[in-house]
């Protein structure tokens, strides 16, 4: 029932989730009818047109696919083909640092692996990894306690960038306090209050933002401070590139908070599980040599 329901929902259709599942869509429309008889829940919302999830039926499919997804790995286990990555591995990672970073070793794994099939979820939100049927998330913070287990692949810093015309103009700044006398551009995709970058350790300083530019992009703010608007500051692997062939410099480097480490979650029990293996290895071997900034 769960698999028919699944397949219902991602094809907004009865008729063609049957066809999918090879069977009649009498049988699908009886599944789920089960299904939601033996909950006393809607999952499902149905017209003479359409086929789309309740809002209950879009928290319960989260965890529809994080079970079926359990039952599939356990199979694999016990038929003894679990030795080689084979299947869907989903993976979930910031925008920037998963186009960046997450995405070449998506390529070198499906090159290595051609039985394994890759869903890349680049999303500029926290990923509830259980719920949402989640195999690997690439995280960038320090972590709470969790039930997740977690690898450290690596670690970046926040930075303050300006073009070298920019510098021309408007002098380099010398201090934190410096800043209230420059053009700033804020990336406002940072947790912790708005309008405010923190510096340094707990008690360090801070200064509140006189902002002339604020985007909610990160590539937009680095475009803008190429271009000599201001001063930015992002994450040290958005700008590595650009720091690294001179359109970018990296400012008050001492006064830098410490660096987030960058970890990679996954399930504890799924620990064994070959694609999420193959992923790890992958990556850590990646990032050993990966420029982070």
């Amino acid at each position: 029932m769960l698999r028919t329901f699944i397949a219902v929902a991602d094809k907004g259709s009865f008729a063609e989730a049957a066809r999918s599942l090879n069977m009649t869509p009498s049988t699908a429309t009886r599944a789920v009818k089960d299904l939601e008889d033996s909950l006393g829940l809607a999952l499902l919302m149905r017209t003479t047109r359409s086929v789309r999830l309740t809002e209950i039926g879009e928290s319960y499919i989260a965890r529809c696919r994080a079970a079926i997804g359990e039952l599939d790995a356990a199979d694999n286990d016990v038929r003894g083909v679990g030795e080689v990555p084979r299947g869907t591995l989903v993976i979930t990672a910031p925008v920037v640092f998963g186009r960046l970073h997450v995405v070449p070793i998506v390529d070198g794994l499906v090159a290595a692996y051609p039985d394994l099939n890759v869903r890349l979820l680049l999303l500029d939100r926290i990923v509830r990894v259980v719920e949402e049927g989640i195999d690997v998330a690439v995280r960038i913070a320090d972590l709470s306690d969790s039930a997740l287990h977690a690898a450290r692949v690596g670690a970046v810093s926040k930075v303050l960038t300006a073009s070298p015309r920019y510098l021309e103009e408007h002098g380099e700044p010398c201090s934190v306090a410096d800043l209230h006398k420059h053009r700033l551009i804020n990336f406002d995709g940072f947790s912790g209050p708005p309008g405010e970058w923190r510096f340094g350790m707990a008690g360090r300083p801070s200064i509140r933002l006189d902002a002339r530019v604020t985007i909610n992009n990160a590539d937009a703010a680095i475009l803008a401070a190429c271009r000599g608007m201001g001063i930015t500051r992002v994450n040290s692997y958005q700008v590595a590139a650009e720091i690294a062939d001179g359109r970018l410099k990296r400012l008050l480097v001492e006064h830098e908070p410490p660096p987030a480490p960058v970890h990679l979650l996954f399930q504890g029990q799924r620990s064994s599980s070959p694609n999420i293996r193959a992923f790890i290895d992958a990556a850590k071997t990646y990032f050993k040599s990966a420029n982070l900034g």
